[in-house]
């Protein structure tokens, strides 16, 4: 077999082999995790030292609710890469789930440090300030939910929880306004229209 034939022989195969390979990124973004997880496992037992599989096989766990694997394998992930920011925010979420507040918090710092446009850091902040309204802490969750809206300007949700901390510390004028704004993307959001209905009602007095 002459060597260009032999060259596009390999090529095509190593093609038809990639296209074939099961893909745990994908499934995982299909919303398909056990399938993600069966497929990171083999990875991982193929290859020990594939970071990438110990991402989204927590990833995974996490959406799954099994929070206890999903640590481990974010542990085990970590000892390959101590300061790979998509490992550290795994466990201050998972951290955070577990109700684990200040462990969250100090990996949610680090990950900020290291990355401070990560492709997480929106959710980070959002997490954060929730951290600091389960401490009653709302001026700080102001801070954070602010900048995780900074990130997410459409997210109503978010909005509403800036105005509940706003409100939680007695800055009524600025409530008002994220809850506002909460409304306007989401006219149903019944938690906002509440939360505004109280704003102005103590504007009022």
């Amino acid at each position: 077999m002459k060597p260009l034939i032999v060259f596009l022989f390999l090529a095509f195969s190593s093609l038809v082999f990639s296209q074939n390979k099961p893909d745990a990124l994908m499934e995982y973004r299909m919303g398909n995790f056990e399938e993600a997880v069966s497929i990171c496992k083999s990875e991982i037992v193929a290859d020990p030292k594939n970071l990438d599989a110990y991402v989204v096989v927590s990833w995974s766990l996490m959406k799954m609710g099994d929070y206890k694997n999903a640590f481990t394998y974010a542990q085990n992930g970590m000892k390959l890469s101590r300061y790979d920011p998509r490992i550290i925010e795994i466990l201050g979420e998972i951290s955070y789930f577990q109700g684990k507040n200040a462990e969250a918090l100090q990996y949610f710092q680090e990950y900020i440090n290291f990355t401070s446009t990560g492709g997480r850091v929106d959710s980070v902040y959002y997490l954060m300030g929730e951290i600091f309204i389960r401490q009653g802490r709302f001026r700080h969750a102001d801070v954070a939910l602010s900048t995780a809206v900074h990130w997410q300007p459409k997210n109503a949700d978010w909005w509403g929880r800036v105005g509940y901390a706003r409100e939680s510390f007695g800055d009524m004028i600025n409530a008002a306004d994220a809850y506002e704004k909460a409304l306007a993307l989401n006219a149903g959001m019944t938690n906002a229209r509440r939360g505004l209905d109280r704003v102005r009602k103590a504007l009022q007095r």
